[in-house]
C-alpha cells in the first residue's frame, strides 16, 4: 500500500511538472512518445547508395562484408548496394542521381573526366592491372612480337584502352575481334588470342578443358601497363557536400576488405548469396579464385603507395594512355591530378 502511494505521488509530481511546461513542448513530447511507441523513430545513419561497376561477384566481396558485419552502420551510414545490369555503365547511375558512389576502372574514370563528367577519385583500391592476353601454345605465339598480324578477341563493352595503346606503342598490327562475355571463340580457335582478366576469364579458360601448361599468358602489367583498376568515384558536388560520409564509407569498406581477407569462406558465402539474389549462375571455386586474385591486386607490392591511395605516376601513365587513344575529333578536357584525385582513405 505504501509502495502504491509513493508511486502515485511520483506520478502526481510528474503531472504537476508537466502543467508548468509550455503547450508546444507538451505536444512535442507527446508526439515523440507516440512515435517511439510505434517504432518510427530510431537511430538511422546517413543514406548512401553505392553502385559497383559490374554484376555481383567476388570482385566486390569487401563491400558485402562491410555491410553484413555492420561496419557501415558503425560509421553512421545507411548503405544500399545497388548493382547495375551488365549493359549499363555505373557512371550513368552516378550522373542521373541513382547512385552517390560508384566503382570503376581508373582508365574509364579518367576518360569520363576528360569528356566533361566532373568525377572525383576519392579512393583507389586496386593497385595493379589484371588485364592480360592468353594464347594456346599450339598457336605459335610465344613472345610479344608474335602478336603482329594476329587476331585478338576483346570485349565489345570496353577494356580496349590498354590493348590499343599496346599496339600503338609497339607498332603492331593486330586485328581486334569484338566479343561479348563468352570465351567460346577462343576455345574453338576462331581467334589467335583472347583478352582476359586474370581473376575472371583466365580461370574460366583453364576450367574449360585446357591446362595452364598448354597456354601462354601475357600480362600487360609486365609490358609497361601496370595501371590500377578498381577505385571509388563520386561527382564533385557530392564530394563537397558529403566529404565526411565518403571518408566513413572508404574506411568502413577497407575494414570490410580486411575482414574478407581473414574470413574468405564467409566472404564467398556472401558473394554467392548476392549472385543468387540476382539469379546469376555461380560456383564457389571460381569465386574463391577471384577473391584471392582481387586481394593480390589490392596489395601495393613494390609500389610506394598506401592501401586505398593512388600513386601519382600511375595517374600520369593512365592519363597518357587516354590522351593518346582519344581521337583528335573527340572533345576532351585536360585532367589535372589535383582536381581528379582527392583521397579520403586513412
Amino acid at each position: 500500500m505504501n509502495r502504491l502511494k509513493r508511486k502515485q505521488g511520483k506520478n502526481n509530481r510528474q503531472f504537476l511538472s508537466m502543467r508548468n511546461l509550455p503547450l508546444t513542448k507538451i505536444l512535442f513530447l507527446a508526439g515523440l512518445f507516440l512515435l517511439q511507441g510505434s517504432g518510427l523513430v530510431h537511430a538511422q545513419g546517413n543514406k548512401l547508395t553505392f553502385t559497383p561497376h559490374w554484376i555481383p561477384q567476388a570482385q566486390f566481396a569487401g563491400y558485402y562484408v562491410a555491410l553484413d558485419q555492420g561496419f557501415y552502420e558503425e560509421a553512421g551510414l545507411d548503405v544500399y548496394i545497388h548493382h547495375i545490369p551488365a549493359d549499363i555503365s555505373s557512371f550513368d547511375y552516378l550522373k542521373n542521381g541513382r547512385a552517390d558512389v560508384v566503382s570503376s576502372f581508373l582508365l574509364d574514370a579518367i576518360k569520363q573526366r576528360a569528356q566533361g563528367t566532373p568525377l572525383v577519385n576519392f579512393a583507389q583500391f586496386s593497385q595493379h592491372s589484371a588485364l592480360m592476353m592468353v594464347t594456346k601454345k599450339e598457336s605459335e605465339i610465344h613472345k610479344i612480337s608474335d602478336f603482329h598480324n594476329k587476331k585478338l578477341a576483346i570485349w565489345s563493352s570496353g577494356f580496349d584502352d590498354i590493348p590499343v595503346a599496346f599496339m600503338r606503342e609497339n607498332n603492331y598490327e593486330i586485328e581486334l575481334v569484338r566479343i561479348l562475355s563468352t570465351i567460346n571463340l577462343f576455345l574453338v580457335d576462331g581467334v589467335d588470342a583472347l583478352t582476359v582478366m586474370y581473376y575472371n576469364e583466365y580461370d574460366q579458360v583453364i576450367n574449360s578443358g585446357i591446362n595452364e601448361d598448354e597456354l601462354n599468358a601475357f600480362f600487360f602489367a609486365e609490358y609497361g601497363f601496370d595501371i590500377p583498376e578498381d577505385g571509388l568515384y563520386c561527382l564533385e558536388s557530392t564530394y563537397t557536400e558529403r566529404k565526411e560520409d565518403l571518408r566513413k564509407f572508404v574506411n568502413a569498406s577497407l575494414k570490410g576488405w580486411e575482414y574478407a581477407s581473414q574470413h574468405k569462406e564467409y566472404a564467398i558465402d556472401l558473394v554467392v548469396t548476392e549472385m543468387n539474389k540476382a539469379h546469376l549462375p555461380n560456383n564457389k571455386a571460381h569465386q574463391r579464385w577471384m577473391l584471392d586474385k582481387i586481394l593480390e591486386l589490392m596489395s601495393p607490392g613494390d609500389k610506394n603507395v598506401k592501401k586505398g591511395h593512388l600513386l601519382e605516376q600511375d595517374f600520369y601513365r593512365a592519363w597518357s594512355v587516354i590522351q593518346a587513344n582519344l581521337s583528335s575529333t573527340q572533345k576532351k578536357q585536360d585532367v589535372k591530378l589535383k582536381n581528379f584525385y582527392k583521397p579520403l582513405a586513412d
